[in-house]
């Protein structure tokens, strides 16, 4: 067995394969944690943006758009530039609050203070929302466009199908407003100051949700299949039509804010200030400022075509890609490296100068120690790494462990 010096290149570029596979070459693998992703941040005192992005969009030409405090943005990942609407024409607020592209191309503008379109170089306005904050865009499958949004005295849920705008809310049934949409088979979904509504089919239902104050975030599908409701107390999920708590696999407390679920099936959390929470194969991880996330409080999450990943927050933008060979730390649990070997069953055996021997696979970690030691690192603890002890493994991790090791090859453990 030898040291990483010869060999390292070799292993990572195997790991890189297997982990590749048969999947989509630009698709997150959803065995790796948050950090084990390339990231890439653009901050916002370094003049990126003028304000705060709320959030973003792409449109068929490729071209991402950032709504922020101070107008819209066009971003090609190199060069922002800012947008200007074309003369005779303005958008009812420079404060942009959602952004949404339908399926025809159509880029919807919510602002705070009304809604507007923009397709074909022209600018569309949208009378019926006038003065109303916009909170939430979404497109169902017939193609009816849906827009919630915040109003005093009362907030509005409307449809605009081919130009014609039917609004809903003036009678107070949302309380202040409607703040976010979802869709599933057959259902719409609208999370209203005072509640959770299935809008469609009707007859409308509102399900109560806890909280003295329901402020329904976001809603999504959960891992589960039922639907996730996104508020400050925690994540709900709606079983045979009642809210109940949903037991995340963390020990730490946050404040979710926002969420998305990735092509991969990945959970992507945004909280109001602990950063980027990843739940995916049934274990949780998380990304904050000390790994160089932009900011702790997450204002919008976005996933693009090439199956990017974009995280916005109160300072800056961040991506989130595949690397064509990804990395494994502290924070999957490995100890130290001193060696490394590619095993045939695709597994990745590590030595260290302490802590055992460590066998990757696939994104689990096994430990291997003899009957006298235990997990060192706190990011070893929190995260789920099996342990095996073998009384005949030598204690330390290094040339000796590196003999075991040889001897065992034969059939590698499970």
């Amino acid at each position: 067995m030898k040291g990483t010096g010869g060999l390292g290149w070799h292993v990572i570029a195997t790991a890189g394969m297997l982990l590749a596979g048969s999947r989509c070459a630009f698709a997150l693998n959803p065995a790796l944690d948050v950090s084990q992703y390339a990231h890439k941040a653009w901050l916002i005192r370094d003049g990126f943006t003028q304000g705060i992005i709320n959030s973003i969009a792409q449109t068929p030409d490729g071209y991402l758009w950032l709504g922020t405090q101070f107008g819209l943005a066009r971003f090609d990942g190199v060069k922002n530039v800012p947008w200007e609407p074309p003369p005779n024409a303005h958008l009812p607020s420079r404060d942009i609050t959602i952004l949404f592209t339908a399926r025809d191309g159509t880029l919807w503008i919510g602002t705070r203070a009304g809604l507007v379109s923009w397709k074909g170089g022209r600018l569309t306005q949208y009378a019926e929302l006038a003065g109303v904050s916009m909170a939430a865009l979404l497109e169902d499958h017939e193609g009816s466009i849906w827009a919630g949004g915040i109003g005093i005295p009362t907030g509005r849920l409307c449809r605009i199908q081919k130009g014609s705008v039917q609004c809903n809310g003036k009678d107070g049934r949302f309380g202040l407003g409607v703040l976010s949409l979802y869709a599933d088979q057959g259902n719409l979904w609208a999370g209203a100051a005072n509640g959770l509504w299935r809008w469609n089919p009707d007859p409308p239902k509102l399900y109560t949700v806890p909280g003295p104050v329901p402020e329904i975030e976001a809603l999504a599908e959960g891992d589960n299949g039922a639907l996730w409701i996104v508020m400050p107390v925690g994540i709900q999920q709606l079983v045979n039509g009642k809210p109940e708590p949903y037991p995340l696999p963390v020990s730490e407390q946050f404040t979710p804010t926002r969420m998305l679920r990735d092509h991969e099936g990945g959970l992507w959390i945004g909280t109001s200030g602990q950063g980027l929470w990843h739940v995916h194969q049934g274990r949780i991880d998380a990304f904050g400022s000390s790994d160089g996330l932009s900011g702790e409080r997450i204002t919008s999450l976005f996933e693009d075509r090439e199956r990017n990943i974009w995280v916005t927050t109160d300072n800056g933008l961040d991506r989130f890609h595949d690397f064509a060979i990804p990395t494994i730390s502290l924070k999957q649990g490995l100890s130290n490296v001193g060696s490394v070997l590619a095993a045939s069953d695709g597994s990745i055996w590590i030595g260290g100068n302490s802590g055992g021997l460590t066998r990757w696979n696939d994104g689990q970690i096994t430990v291997y120690r003899n009957s006298t030691e235990r997990l060192r690192t706190r990011a070893a603890q929190q995260r789920p790494v099996r342990e095996v002890y073998d009384p005949g493994l030598p204690d330390d991790g290094s040339r000796r462990a590196a003999g075991w090791l040889t001897l065992r090859m034969a059939g590698s453990p499970a």
